[in-house]
C-alpha cells in the first residue's frame, strides 16, 4: 500500500515537472513574440483590407494592446507546441514499450505539423471567405464597419479550432493502431463521423454555413486519411 502511494506521488511529481517545463517554454517565448505581434497585426489588417474597400476600427485605448497580447499568445502556442508536446510525451514514455515509444515520437512531430497546418489553412483559406461572406450583405443602406478586435478575436479562435480539428487523422490512426477500436467498425460508422464532424464544426465556428463547411470538409478528408494510414492494422477476416 505504501509502495503504491509512493509510486503515485512520484508520477504526480513527474507530471508537475512536465507541466512546469511547458509553462516555462511558453513564458520564455511570450516576450519576443509580443515584440513581433505589432507587425503581425499590421500584416493581418493589410490582408483583411484586400478583401474590400473598408477600414478597421478600434474603440478603446487599450484595445490594440490587448489584441497584441492575444496574437503573441497564439504565436507562442503554435511555435512552442513541439516542445510542449515533447514534454508531455516524455512523462508518458517510461510506461511504454520500445515500439510504442517509437510510435509516440513520430506522433509528436505530426501533431505539431498538423496543428500549424490547421492554423495556416484557417488564416489563408477560411478566414478571407468568412470576411467576404460578411461583406456580401452590404448595400446602399447597410455599410460594414468592422472592429479590429472582433475580427482578430474571431481569427484567433478559428485558428485554434482548425489546429485542434486537424488532429483528427492522428486520433483515428492511434485508436485503430492501438487496438482500441476496430478498423471495420470505424468504416461502418462513417455516417456518424460525418454528423459528429459537422456538429463540432458548428460549435467551433460562427453560425454561418461557409465557415462550418470550410472546417468540416477538410476535417472529414483528414479522417479518411487517418483511416487509410491505419488500414494495414485491420484484423484479418476469419
Amino acid at each position: 500500500m505504501q509502495e503504491a502511494e509512493t509510486n503515485l506521488i512520484s508520477h504526480l511529481e513527474d507530471l508537475r515537472r512536465a507541466l512546469l517545463r511547458s509553462l516555462a517554454v511558453l513564458a520564455i517565448g511570450i516576450v519576443p513574440l509580443f515584440l513581433v505581434s505589432p507587425y503581425v497585426l499590421e500584416w493581418f489588417c493589410s490582408q483583411i483590407a484586400l478583401q474590400g474597400d473598408f477600414q478597421l476600427h478600434y474603440f478603446s485605448p487599450l484595445e490594440i494592446f490587448l489584441l497584441q497580447l492575444k496574437i503573441a499568445a497564439l504565436l507562442d502556442v503554435v511555435i512552442c507546441s513541439p516542445a510542449i508536446a515533447w514534454n508531455i510525451w516524455q512523462f508518458v514514455l517510461p510506461a511504454l514499450y520500445e515500439k510504442e515509444k517509437k510510435f509516440i515520437r513520430s506522433i509528436v512531430a505530426l501533431t505539431s505539423l498538423l496543428f500549424v497546418a490547421g492554423v495556416a489553412f484557417c488564416l489563408i483559406v477560411c478566414f478571407p471567405l468568412i470576411v467576404k461572406f460578411g461583406m456580401s450583405f452590404a448595400s446602399d443602406l447597410l455599410q460594414p464597419v468592422f472592429g479590429v478586435s472582433n475580427l482578430v478575436s474571431l481569427a484567433l479562435w478559428l485558428s485554434l479550432a482548425f489546429g485542434c480539428m486537424f488532429q483528427f487523422p492522428l486520433v483515428t490512426f492511434a485508436l485503430i493502431r492501438g487496438g482500441i477500436v476496430d478498423y471495420e467498425t470505424v468504416c461502418k460508422k462513417r455516417p456518424y463521423v460525418v454528423v459528429g464532424v459537422l456538429a463540432l464544426s458548428a460549435l467551433l465556428t460562427p453560425p454561418d454555413i461557409i465557415s462550418q463547411l470550410v472546417l468540416g470538409m477538410p476535417t472529414y478528408l483528414l479522417f479518411e486519411a487517418g483511416l487509410l494510414a491505419a488500414r494495414r492494422y485491420k484484423k484479418p477476416r476469419m
